[in-house]
C-alpha cells in the first residue's frame, strides 16, 4: 500500500494535520484509479464547503445544497505521474482538485488533442453529468502529489434536484465551463443531463420566469431582506422615541408614529384623509398618471438623444454645450415659464416632472455608449457591418445597462420634480396633499402623503427594475452566471 507522507511535510497543504492525511492505494493494470482506505479522516466539511464555493458550478448553490453536495465529496491522494483516470473509461465522478496539479488531455469528437493543467479549485471529470453514454473524453495524469475531491454524478443530481431552479443553473453552468474553459464544442456541452425535463445546455439556461423566481428565492435566502426590515424597524424606532418618548425639543411640533398610524387607518380620520377614503387613491392615481405620463416622454426622447450624443462626435458638440447647460437649472425655476407656455393645470405639472427626468435618462444613455470598447465596433466594420447594423446590432445592446441604470434613476427623479410642480400648480396628488396640509395644519396628513409617496415610489423603481431584467436576459444570465 502506498500512503503519501504527512502534511507536515514540505509542500503539503497547511490546513491539515499528519492524521487526516488521506491514503491511496495503487490501481490495478485494468484501472489507475486511487482507492480510498476506510477510516481515514477527511477534510473539513467548512473547507470543502468552501473548495465548492470557489468553482464555478456550485457558486451559487444556496448554503443547505452546498453542504448537501459536500457530503458526497470523497477525498483521493494520487503521487506524481499517477492517472487519475483513462479515456474510455466509464464516467461516474465528478473531480476537483484540492492541492497539487493535474494535466488534462481532452480528445473531443472532431478536435484535436486540448490539454490544460488544472489547479486547486479547477473542476474536471464533467462527462460524469453528460447524457449516456458516460465514458471520459480525456486522460488525467497527476503531475505531482495531488489530492482531489470526487463527487458521485448521480448521487449529485438527486441533491440538487431538491431545487430544480438552483440545480437548473448548476448544470448551466457545467455546459458553459465545458465550453468556456476546455474549449470543448458544443454539442459536447449539450450532452449536459436535463434537471426535471428542462435541457441545462445552452438553450436551457433558465430564462424568463424561471429565472426571475430564482434570483428571488436566491434574495430571500441573503441577509438582505431582513436587514431591509430591520432598517425600517430602527427608523421607526427612532421616530417613536425622540417624539413620543424623548421629546427632544426639535421634534415637538411633529406629529409622532402612533398618531400618524391611527390617522392613517382610521375609518373616519380626523383630517379626512385615510386609506379608507376615495380621495386617498384619487390623490394617488393623479400622482402616478402625471408620473408615467413625463417618463414615458422623457424615455422616447432621452434615450434616443443620449444614443447620438454618444455615437456621434459631431452631433454632440453641437448639442451637449447646451445639454450641460440647461441641465443644472433647478425645476422650481422653470415654473414661471411651465405655467406661461401650457395652459391649464396638468401640462405644466407634467413638464415639470418631464424635465428632470429627461436629463438623467439622456445623460446615462450617452455614458452607455461611451463605455462601449470601440474594438466592437471596428470588429463589426471588418465584418462587413453597415453603420446601422452596428448602431442597432452593438451600441443599443451594449448600452442597455446603463440605459435601464438610467431609467431608475429617472423614475425617482420624476417624484422629485413632480412634488414641486404639484405643490404649485397641481390640483390633486400627493405633492398637493403635502402643501395644502401644511398650510392647512394638517400635520398628520403631511407624513401620511410623505410615506405614500415613498411607498409609490419605491414600487415604480421596481418595476422598471424588473422590466430592465426581463428585456435583458442575457445580462441577468451573465450576472447569475458570475455567481452575483
Amino acid at each position: 500500500m502506498n500512503t503519501p507522507a504527512s502534511s507536515t511535510a514540505a509542500g503539503a497543504p497547511p490546513w491539515r494535520g499528519a492524521a487526516n492525511a488521506p491514503t491511496t492505494v495503487p490501481g490495478s493494470a485494468s484501472s489507475s484509479r486511487a482507492l480510498e482506505v476506510p477510516g481515514v479522516e477527511t477534510y473539513s466539511q467548512e473547507w470543502i464547503c468552501a473548495l465548492l464555493r470557489s468553482t464555478l458550478p456550485f457558486q451559487t448553490l444556496p448554503e443547505e445544497l452546498l453542504h448537501a453536495v459536500a457530503r458526497l465529496a470523497r477525498v483521493r491522494s494520487y503521487a506524481a505521474g499517477q492517472v487519475i483516470y483513462r479515456r474510455g473509461e466509464e464516467a461516474d465522478d465528478i473531480h476537483i482538485v484540492a492541492s497539487g496539479r493535474v494535466r488534462h488531455e481532452l480528445l473531443a469528437p472532431g478536435q484535436e488533442r486540448l490539454e490544460r493543467t488544472m489547479h486547486s479549485g479547477d473542476v474536471f471529470g464533467w462527462a460524469a453529468v453528460l447524457e449516456a453514454p458516460r465514458q471520459r473524453l480525456a486522460e488525467t495524469t497527476a503531475l505531482e502529489r495531488t489530492e482531489v475531491l470526487q463527487i458521485d454524478g448521480e448521487q449529485l443530481l438527486q441533491v440538487i434536484e431538491r431545487d430544480p431552479a438552483a440545480g437548473s443553473v448548476v448544470m448551466s453552468r457545467f455546459a458553459a465551463m465545458i465550453t468556456r474553459e476546455f474549449s470543448a464544442p458544443a454539442s459536447v456541452a449539450a450532452r449536459v443531463r436535463h434537471l426535471n425535463g428542462r435541457s441545462a445546455g445552452p438553450a436551457g439556461v433558465p430564462t424568463g420566469w424561471a429565472l426571475t423566481m430564482y434570483r428571488l428565492a436566491q434574495w430571500l435566502k441573503s441577509p438582505r431582506p431582513y436587514l431591509m426590515v430591520t432598517g425600517f424597524g430602527i427608523l421607526l424606532t427612532l421616530w417613536y422615541l425622540t417624539v413620543e418618548v424623548w421629546k427632544l425639543p426639535r421634534f415637538a411640533d411633529m406629529p409622532g408614529l402612533t398618531v400618524v398610524v391611527k390617522e392613517m387607518f382610521s375609518q373616519d380620520p380626523t383630517y379626512g384623509l385615510s386609506v379608507y377614503t376615495p380621495e386617498y387613491y384619487q390623490h394617488i392615481w393623479a400622482s402616478v398618471r402625471r408620473v408615467g405620463i413625463a417618463f414615458v416622454l422623457a424615455t422616447a426622447l432621452g434615450v434616443p438623444l443620449g444614443l447620438f450624443l454618444g455615437w456621434s462626435k459631431t452631433f454632440r458638440e453641437y448639442v451637449f454645450p447646451v445639454f450641460e447647460t440647461l441641465r443644472p437649472i433647478p425645476i422650481l425655476a422653470w415654473v414661471p415659464l411651465a405655467i406661461l407656455m401650457f395652459s391649464g393645470t396638468e401640462s405644466p405639472v407634467i413638464f415639470l416632472t418631464f424635465l428632470a427626468s429627461f436629463y438623467a435618462t439622456a445623460l446615462n444613455t450617452m455614458l452607455g455608449v461611451e463605455s462601449i470598447d470601440e474594438s466592437y465596433s471596428r470588429a463589426a466594420y471588418c465584418l462587413g457591418a453597415s453603420k446601422w447594423q452596428v448602431f442597432r446590432e452593438v451600441i443599443v445592446p451594449g448600452a442597455m445597462p446603463f440605459i435601464f441604470t438610467g431609467l431608475q434613476i429617472s423614475i425617482g427623479v420624476a417624484w422629485f420634480s413632480l412634488v414641486a410642480g404639484e405643490m404649485v400648480s397641481g390640483e390633486f396628488g400627493l405633492g398637493y396633499v403635502i402643501n395644502t396640509s401644511y398650510t392647512m395644519v394638517r400635520y398628520p396628513t403631511i407624513i401620511i402623503g410623505m410615506v405614500t409617496l415613498g411607498l409609490v415610489g419605491y414600487v415604480t423603481s421596481a418595476m422598471v427594475r424588473v422590466a430592465g431584467d426581463w428585456l435583458m436576459q442575457w445580462r441577468v444570465r451573465e450576472l447569475t452566471m458570475g455567481g452575483r
